[in-house]
């Protein structure tokens, strides 16, 4: 009998990001351990790609910022309710289907990344490089991974009663307070 989940050969390391080989010292260790979270449950979930609801999950684990700007509160417990039963039921009809909302071009160099999580990814580099040049934090994943209306995390994130424009807003909010 094989495991369920593959062990991964050099060349499909969790910690690669997609996009340039430069991207792994702009994103740090935090939104590295976010990434590899996320591989490693969509691994776990059967699914062929890292999505957006993949990257929120691992965001709601790994950053408290995070779950500050969603309000850490009953929302964030309901949210991270449904990402859970992703893999039992309510994500179930997403599997064997690309996420891609057709507003981005298709990125041809982030294996294992849906269209739309190498997008968000990517964003989130251009957000951290506009404010500062510093390293991208998870606010700006999670700003990037909710402009996208299409995107599976903002339809579970809808479902939580939690609305991406009041997300954007907060993050917006939270980084003029530090500069």
């Amino acid at each position: 009998m094989h495991p369920r989940i593959s062990r991964q050969s050099h060349g499909e390391r969790t910690d690669r990001l997609p996009g340039r080989t430069d991207d792994g010292a702009r994103f740090g260790v935090e939104l590295a351990s976010v990434v590899s979270g996320a591989r490693r449950r969509a691994t776990r979930d059967g699914d062929r790609q890292v999505d957006t609801a993949h990257l929120l999950h691992s965001l709601l684990e790994h950053d408290p910022e995070v779950c500050a700007v969603l309000d850490d509160g009953p929302r964030v417990a309901r949210l991270l309710g449904y990402l859970v039963q992703r893999s039992i039921g309510y994500g179930l009809r997403w599997q064997g289907s690309v996420e891609d909302s057709g507003a981005v071009p298709v990125a041809t160099d982030a294996a294992g990344f849906s269209p739309l999580a190498a997008a968000a990814m990517a964003d989130a580099l251009a957000r951290a490089g506009r404010r500062d040049g510093a390293r991208a934090r998870g606010v700006d994943l999670l700003a990037a991974i909710v402009a996208d209306p299409q995107a599976r995390a903002v339809e579970v994130l809808t479902r939580a009663g939690i609305d991406r424009r009041t997300v954007t807003a907060r993050i917006d909010s939270r980084l003029e307070r530090r500069t």
